[in-house]
């Protein structure tokens, strides 16, 4: 895989797997007893959802800069599984084997994540480093992008690290996010602004695996 794809890639998995910790798994730490019960019912709605589906535009922008980039996607989650859908690739996730394809250069790279990039994957392992590591605070309320009340709630770390904060958007009444911003100690701000989320999605199994026989000129990379 293209070294520009593969960052590309990487980033928003990355981060897709940061978010799902902190939204999902977060609810119990927080110290501020607003933000605690806000983070609390995002954290049962994800439990209660049985599969969702969202559809995202993830923003990037460093700081000093005019421009960032920014692009389109979807995904699909159920427990630590994921299929992920953007402009450059698409990658699914079993729970243990990742595979990422990209189209223009019809090839398949998979792989077994493990250590770090497995937290990265897999939210189930990122609640234990994550759910201790900040302190949450109720910022208040505002209007979400979807035109829905929506509850403010800004996660800061309690040792420097790579990231700064993180500011999470909860509709009101649903629980499930609808914009998520992390900001690095680089100056670099990433935005996930959620446009559609469904839930019920309750997908087989065989859905977040890889089909070869969808994709039969693809290189299949097997970096296990």
């Amino acid at each position: 895989m293209r070294r520009e794809y593969k960052m590309k890639v990487w980033r928003c998995i990355a981060f897709i797997g940061l978010v799902s910790c902190l939204i999902f798994g977060f609810g119990i730490g927080a110290r501020a007893q607003d933000a605690n019960d806000i983070l609390g019912k995002a954290a049962a709605a994800y439990e209660n959802s049985n599969g969702i589906s969202a559809s995202f535009t993830m923003f990037t922008r460093s700081a000093g800069q005019n421009a960032g980039e920014s692009f389109e996607g979807t995904i699909q989650m159920k427990g630590d599984k994921f299929t992920l859908v953007t402009p450059d690739a698409l990658t699914w996730f079993d729970g243990t084997t990742q595979w990422t394809y990209v189209e223009r250069n019809d090839e398949v790279n998979v792989t077994n994540p493990t250590g770090e990039e497995l937290q990265f994957t897999n939210p189930a392992l990122l609640l234990n480093s994550y759910k201790k590591g900040f302190t949450a605070v109720y910022k208040g309320e505002s209007t979400a992008p979807n035109g829905k009340a929506a509850y403010d709630v800004e996660l800061v770390p309690r040792k420097k690290g790579d990231i700064v904060k993180v500011e999470l958007q909860i509709e009101k009444y649903s629980g499930f996010p609808a914009r998520i911003t992390v900001t690095s100690k680089n100056g670099v701000s990433t935005t996930i602004r959620i446009s559609q989320l469904k839930t019920g999605i309750n997908q087989p199994d065989s859905f977040f695996v890889f089909q070869e026989e969808e994709y039969p000129d693809a290189e299949v990379i097997d970096l296990r």
